[in-house]
């Protein structure tokens, strides 16, 4: 939360009134003055339930940090949690204001509830139901809603059922906000009007390079590959929607596959494939890893098999012994050999998206 630009609010815990109204709109012209963080900390304030508040922290847009961000501790009787809300722009369109608004993958992303609808006024919402770490190690609940205007206004609201997002104990069952309450508290108009005061140059997204051309084929182009190349007896009982992966069964277990295809990767060969990698007699690149995955999962066992052919094509493929990255075992080994991986990295198949 970037120190010296946050806002700390003095005094004692502030007990809501009972009447509470919704904040005003800033009559104000945007960008003409700054937006201060006490201005965030009194809208937030007012725009919650009844309660006490504490711990008020904001940034306007007076310092160098274009986003503005307020946090509070709130508590309706039932126990302290963390609310913040953050607001931002976005390219309206742009797959940034897509992937605000979009439910995560629940194989790669554990939730327990996730909705994304259009309103009336054409913004989206997404209200989400999930878990500060996927894998549950802490089980420190964190809800949140986003709301992204047909304008690029986005504002994100997340709680937690603690009095911090990490570090803290769990303080009560569920975050403090109901997802009514949630939604309430995302769509207020006053949101909308302080994203007006981000500064426009600053807010856009920058520039980003060509996608690549493996990046553009669609997710279930690459996967409609690795199926075929799966040996008999594995069972696909899920398909990554916007992730390029294959939950399979043969039997003993569930157990993840990933399969990633990118261009360009010759500049980091050396890198990639060092000592004990192999080179074939087409020039191809081939090493395999054995791993124990990313998410420090206890038990988790990844293989994985890395290619390279020599115009900088590659294909990685992996297979796990749970049926997601932040699941536990299902199995003792993943469900693919290495030398099964081997043989999919190295399928004439993938040529036709070189």
């Amino acid at each position: 939360m970037g120190g010296a630009l946050l806002v700390p609010w003095g005094g004692a815990p502030t007990p809501r009134p009972a009447d509470s109204s919704v904040a005003e709109q800033p009559s104000r012209t945007p960008s003409a003055v700054p937006l201060t963080g006490r201005e965030l900390i009194a809208t937030l304030e007012e725009l919650l339930p009844e309660g006490k508040v504490s711990e008020q922290q904001a940034r306007g847009t007076e310092g160098s940090m274009p986003s503005p961000y307020v946090h509070v501790v709130y508590d309706d009787g039932k126990g302290p949690g963390a609310v913040d809300v953050s607001l931002n722009r976005v390219e309206p369109g742009s797959e940034q204001a897509r992937q605000a608004v979009d439910c995560p993958d629940k194989t790669l992303t554990p939730h327990d509830s996730c909705v994304s609808s259009r309103m009336p006024d054409g913004s989206l919402l997404m209200l989400f139901q999930g878990y500060e770490y996927p894998d549950r190690r802490v089980d420190t609940k964190r809800w949140t809603a986003d709301l992204v205007t047909p304008s690029g206004q986005h504002v994100s609201v997340s709680e937690w059922n603690a009095a911090a997002e990490k570090g803290a104990p769990i303080s009560r069952s569920e975050p403090p906000l109901s997802t009514a309450q949630l939604k309430e508290l995302v769509t207020a108009q006053v949101w909308r009007k302080y994203v007006e005061f981000i500064p426009q140059e600053t807010g856009k997204p920058t520039a980003t390079a060509a996608p690549d051309p493996v990046e553009e084929a669609s997710y279930g182009k690459v996967l409609d590959t690795l199926v075929p190349l799966l040996p008999k007896g594995a069972e696909v009982v899920e398909r990554g929607e916007d992730y390029s992966y294959a939950v399979i069964d043969d039997g003993k277990g569930r157990s993840l596959v990933e399969i990633d295809v990118q261009h360009g990767m010759g500049d980091v060969a050396d890198e990639l494939f060092g000592d004990g990698s192999e080179t074939l007699a087409d020039g191809t690149k081939v090493t395999d890893r054995q791993d124990a995955g990313d998410k420090d999962v206890p038990g988790c066992v990844r293989w994985t098999v890395d290619t390279l052919r020599t115009d900088g094509f590659r294909v990685v493929v992996s297979a796990y012994n749970a049926p997601g990255p932040h699941a536990a075992p299902s199995r003792a080994k993943p469900a693919l050999t290495v030398r099964q991986l081997r043989e999919i990295a190295l399928s004439p198949q993938w040529n036709k998206f070189r």
